[in-house]
């Protein structure tokens, strides 16, 4: 919305014929690009160290519901009851070469009234030429991102806002670091990112080895559960929401699309009944859309 009227200000309509598919010179991925994709890295620290002091209403984030790694965010922010602390809006589901828009479907940009998220990029650095992504922190005190570094945005929401978190939800425990750590590693590379590189793998050898990687650890991963409710034991941690997002849109997008396996999600037991137990929780269910019926029948996951 506008500063001074209130007016909710969106974007045009989304158009690839005028403005083309989102990627080309946005995605700098060549050898010689020497930035990260990721490049504001800022941290909120509970004692202000870093230069952002976690404060209830000084941060705001912007998410997609399409975007697993925004998901992320949405779901550690409710576990956490941050809600009332952090302030959290979406942009549409779509883009076109612009970017990230704010149109009607999802609402306005309710702190900086921006039209496209590229606006809250170029605020932090003007004529900033690189990848446009969410989930964004953003600071309302120094009008600038924090971070669009979205393992260290859960981290820090997970652990740097207890005085007015719910804490009895530790997704981040101290004795469990070194596990969580070395499980977040190994899902990273063979689910969450292992999903996405079958398709445009350049040889049918090459597919397949990235196809088998997926589907050996997902057998590995249901292998795991079978002795344990959720990935380090009795309760949910970070490992759990970045292993979550991506099953949940294993069969409907990833296999659909992709054929990274003969086997649906349903097919593996435990895997199956782990991630309809997660889905029961308002964080996780309340945070994703379009779902079929299946992930509402009854998981009979007890402690």
């Amino acid at each position: 919305m506008t500063a001074t009227t209130g007016t909710p200000v969106y974007a045009g309509p989304l158009d690839r014929i005028a403005y083309g598919r989102y990627g080309p010179g946005r995605l700098h991925l060549s050898a010689g690009w020497d930035r990260p994709v990721y490049p504001f890295q800022d941290r909120v620290t509970a004692d202000g160290t870093s230069g952002y002091r976690a404060e209830p209403g000084r941060y705001h984030l912007y998410v997609a519901w399409t975007c697993p790694y925004a998901q992320r965010v949405a779901i550690v922010r409710k576990l956490k009851r941050l809600e009332d602390v952090v302030s959290l809006s979406y942009v549409d589901d779509e883009r076109d070469g612009r970017g990230w828009a704010f149109r009607e479907r999802r609402g306005p940009d309710p702190v900086n009234g921006f039209a496209f998220l590229e606006q809250a990029y170029d605020a932090t650095e003007k004529g900033y030429p690189g990848h446009i992504s969410v989930p964004v922190l953003w600071d309302r005190a120094r009008r600038r991102i924090v971070s669009n570094n979205f393992p260290d945005i859960t981290i820090d929401l997970a652990t740097q806002f207890e005085k007015w978190a719910d804490t009895s939800v530790d997704l981040y425990p101290e004795h469990l670091r070194a596990e969580i750590d070395k499980l977040n590693a190994w899902i990273y590379h063979d689910v969450n990112t292992g999903v996405t590189r079958v398709a445009p793998a350049g040889t049918e050898a090459a597919r397949e080895d990235e196809r088998h990687r997926v589907v050996s650890a997902l057998e590995r991963l249901d292998e795991r559960l079978a002795e344990r409710r959720f990935l380090t034991g009795d309760t949910i941690t970070e490992a759990d929401v970045r292993l979550w997002v991506t099953l949940a849109r294993f069969d409907a997008l990833h296999n659909r699309e992709h054929l990274i396996s003969e086997r649906e999600l349903p097919d593996f037991e435990h895997l199956w009944g782990y991630a309809r137990d997660l889905y029961q929780r308002p964080a996780f269910g309340e945070t994703i859309e379009g779902l079929p019926a299946a992930w509402d029948t009854p998981h009979g996951r007890g402690r």
